[in-house]
Formats: structure tokens, sequence, C-alpha cells
């Protein structure tokens, strides 16, 4: 079970790193507002690879310690969790040769959701349920 969920939690941080990249690339492109010195591809993946684990991980044990209610709590939690690291792109204090550090929240911002759509997004192929008709 935990192979499976594992897994489950390396095929999302695929998926959010890809996905994020992309949306790094749109927005430079977009604004030409250029944080690679704070965020580059590099930093996307480790933090996408990092989070996804770390979901993995609370998914097994709470799946564990609460049996048929974990998931519930755990997808609350990861939901709520996502909504408050929205705080940190926010708050955030930019090196001074930035330029346009006002846009930066606008990149980041997004991003911190990007962990969890890509676990809420893969769930089902890792869903082992049966259906008899």
């Amino acid at each position: 079970m935990f192979k499976k969920i594992f897994l489950h939690g390396i095929v999302a941080s695929v998926l959010a790193s890809i996905a994020a990249i992309i949306y790094n690339r749109i927005y430079l492109f977009a604004t030409e507002a250029d944080f690679s010195k704070v965020l580059n591809p590099a930093t996307i993946i480790a933090l996408n690879v990092i989070i996804c684990l770390f979901a993995a991980f609370m998914y097994w044990a709470l799946t564990e310690l609460l049996k048929k209610k974990g998931e519930i709590v755990f997808n609350f939690v990861f939901s709520i969790v996502s909504f408050v690291c929205v705080i940190i792109p926010i708050s955030i204090t930019l090196p001074l040769d930035i330029q346009f550090p006002e846009l930066f929240p606008g990149l980041a911002v997004p991003m911190t959701f990007f962990p969890a759509m890509a676990w809420y997004t893969v769930k089902p192929l890792f869903t082992t349920t049966r259906q008899t008709t």
C-alpha cells in the first residue's frame, strides 16, 4: 500500500513540476519579469517533489490511523495547507536587484496550488475500487 501511495506522490510531483515550469515560462513571456534568481526550474522541481512526497507520507499516515475517514481528513488538510501557503510568496522579501518585485506573487501564488491539483488529478489512477454489475 505504501509503495502505491509513494508512486502516487512521485507522479503528482512530476505533473505539478511540469505545470509549474510551463506556467513560469508563460509568466515570463507575458510580463517580461524574470524571477529566475529566486524561483528557477531546479527550485520549482525540488519544491514540488518535497511537497508531494510529504503529502504521500501524510496520506499514508492518516489512512493508516483513521482508516476510512483518513482520505477525507487528508483532502481537507491538504487543501487548507495549500491556501495557507499563499502567505509565503506574498510576504517574501526579494533581493533588491530584481525588477518588478510586485509581480512575484502573480507567479508564485498559483504555483502553491499545483501540488494539490496534481495530487487530486492523478488520484483516480491510484484508486482501487471495484464495481460489480
